[in-house]
């Protein structure tokens, strides 16, 4: 029907022709980086965006053993998982008890945390700096954790609470009426109906915990325990920069980001778009 109306027909074809060109223009730097990855010093220099004269794959190997990169893709692998983790176990929760259990300072408590959303967790680095290195977490993947945590409750919160509050109340009385205790209600019951809101907040921390280059500049000293962002600044020479051998360590470094986003990206699209179709 929609090709038998002229007017629709163009502006669908319209759409996907501006569709096509937003995704070549996001895909041409992704492009550029694989093709870098593959060839030699000389042809980056001489054809930066055609085709490789010859494919060096050894790049990728001196990416990942002589530049140490393993160790910083190790590194970043434990805090990015070990921060996400808490972070969904410590929003899940907080999220179920201001949505589902009435108390005094309900509203006040979710209205703080919401209005953490207000503040941009850099400039809170001066009190940060102070309270890490009085708590002796000074070059430890622990202050990074608690960090990340910490700054991305507000959001979580607030995200996971809406979700949270849509879930029919009747399940969680029906559940009690059985005999099912509060932890029950939450982690057999309100947990798996919220999956959407969970790989939601998920996907966001894991990103940005595996993007983040500032908070591990200022605690992090020791090399063993730079993450990737900070510790592909090696490759980075005073008068010279490994251009194939950063875009090899680059390619690596997005590869448990797509893996991770394949996996998830229906109970993303889900919790993304959910409430908008009755």
């Amino acid at each position: 029907m929609v090709w038998q109306n002229p007017r629709l027909r163009w502006s669908v074809i319209g759409f996907h022709l501006v569709l096509g060109a937003y995704t070549l223009v996001v895909l041409f730097p992704i492009i550029t980086m694989l093709l870098g990855s593959v060839k030699s010093t000389r042809d980056l220099i001489v054809n930066p965006f055609g085709w490789p004269e010859t494919f060096v794959w050894s790049n990728y190997l001196r990416a990942w053993s002589e530049a140490n990169f393993a160790v910083y893709f190790k590194n970043s692998l434990f805090v990015t998982a070990a921060s996400t983790a808490a972070t969904l176990l410590a929003a899940s929760m907080a999220s179920f008890v201001l949505a589902r259990i009435p108390f005094r300072l309900n509203t006040f408590i979710l209205g703080l945390f919401t209005a953490g959303l207000v503040v941009p967790s850099r400039l809170s680095i001066i009190p940060l700096f102070l309270l890490v290195r009085d708590l002796g977490l000074m070059n430890t993947h622990l202050a990074l954790i608690l960090i990340y945590v910490g700054t991305s409750m507000p959001f979580d919160i607030f995200l996971l609470t809406t979700f949270f509050r849509q879930v029919p109340v009747e399940l969680a009385e029906a559940a009690v009426v059985e005999g099912a205790g509060l932890w029950t209600v939450y982690w057999r019951i309100m947990m798996p109906l919220v999956r959407p809101a969970l790989a939601t907040v998920a996907i966001y921390e894991a990103l940005g915990a595996w993007n983040d280059f500032f908070f591990p500049l200022i605690f992090l000293r020791d090399n063993k325990l730079m993450t990737i962002p900070v510790g592909l600044s090696v490759f980075f020479g005073e008068y010279a920069t490994d251009w194939p051998t950063l875009f090899a360590a680059l390619t690596i470094s997005i590869v448990p980001v797509i893996v991770m986003f394949a996996f998830m990206s229906r109970q993303f699209i889900a919790g993304l778009t959910q409430g908008a179709i009755k």
